[in-house]
């Protein structure tokens, strides 16, 4: 079969980062569905893991988390599934990845993909919509109010991928005021679009601009990028008791002053339950039966900001290069080999 596949972690300048290979075909067992992969969309963490690759590393590996497939043969414990579905999912990081014409995937993190939506449109929702259902509604329990105090919600970095879907799962599903920041005029035009209530300049201090909107300290912030450079200001911003999610790295956070007001402190990973085949781990197949059922009566739409063409080498690099530029919007997303 035809894979996108590396070895070692080049920067993205490197004129082999990535090379057109092939692979053997894969062969299923357990709960696996092999997967005809029609459509993928690029994700950070599809960066992060190329950069973190060992330096001596001799295989190929084949990256990717977000897919659109048809569902090719099915292992021997699966039982939601039959060969000829649609469907759509996040995968693993313990696996290969969608950079190929064929995956193997554990059903219980898959759903059959929006019926409303094209292969490239549905490919760009995955891991985003997992990533933020997980933070929103089972970390920050954001329809649990904080009692007394404001009912907002401030989304640091909303114009990506995961803010993208956040901000409409949060206008879909909650009360909430919804806070978003951006600095570029097509970052905010992104985020008027699909429904933010206030839009702060992340690139000038937040404190005076939350504050300034007169409705109070946020019950909630998510922080979704550049969580580093935000913690004094979300220390200062955050309601007493309320609660704080974040998705990113910070090399050091000092939790002194969260502490004086019980803030709860929540990091999210989407690939925790794949990871650790935790007991709950086809709660993410329903998670995304849930986005499908949202997509398709119209509550919430697609983030596909971007469709580059063919999945080949050359177009994979080209998308994380735009990734890597830190100045992309919504999803990019490629279809076909």
């Amino acid at each position: 079969m035809k894979a996108v596949a590396y070895q070692k972690p080049h920067k993205i300048e490197h004129p082999k980062v990535f090379q057109d290979i092939e692979l053997d075909l894969p062969t299923v067992s357990g709960h696996d569905l092999l997967i005809e992969v029609k459509a993928i969309s690029i994700n950070p963490v599809d960066i992060k893991m190329r950069l973190r690759t060992p330096a001596d590393n001799q295989e190929w590996k084949v990256l990717g988390h977000d897919a659109v497939g048809i569902v090719k043969a099915i292992g021997p414990d699966v039982q939601n599934f039959k060969v000829g579905d649609e469907v759509f999912y996040a995968g693993s990081n313990q696996r290969q990845g969608s950079y190929a014409q064929y995956q193997l995937v554990d059903e219980r993190i898959v759903s059959l993909k929006p019926k409303s939506l094209s292969n490239a449109e549905a490919a760009a929702l995955p891991l985003t919509s997992l990533t933020a259902w997980e933070m929103l509604f089972e970390r920050l329990h954001v329809n649990q109010p904080i009692t007394g105090e404001s009912q907002s919600i401030l989304v640091i970095g909303a114009a990506g991928g995961v803010g993208s879907i956040t901000v409409q799962l949060l206008k879909a599903l909650t009360n909430l005021t919804v806070i978003a920041t951006a600095s570029r005029p097509e970052s905010r035009a992104w985020l008027q679009q699909i429904g933010a209530d206030h839009i702060v300049d992340h690139s000038q201090p937040l404190e005076s601009q939350v504050l300034n909107l007169g409705i109070g300290l946020p019950s909630f912030i998510f922080s979704i990028t550049g969580t580093a450079g935000y913690l004094n200001a979300i220390e200062k911003l955050i309601a007493p008791q309320g609660r704080f999610g974040l998705i990113d790295d910070p090399e050091s956070f000092v939790i002194n002053g969260f502490k004086i007001k019980s803030v709860s402190i929540h990091w999210e990973s989407m690939f925790t339950r794949s990871t650790f085949q935790t007991q709950d781990m086809y709660k993410q197949g329903e998670i995304l039966n849930k986005i499908a059922e949202l997509v398709d009566s119209g509550k919430i739409k697609t983030t596909l900001s971007g469709h580059l063409g063919t999945i080949n080498a050359s177009n994979i690099t080209q998308a994380h290069t735009l990734i890597e530029s830190g100045k992309s919007i919504g999803k990019i997303v490629l279809e076909g080999f």
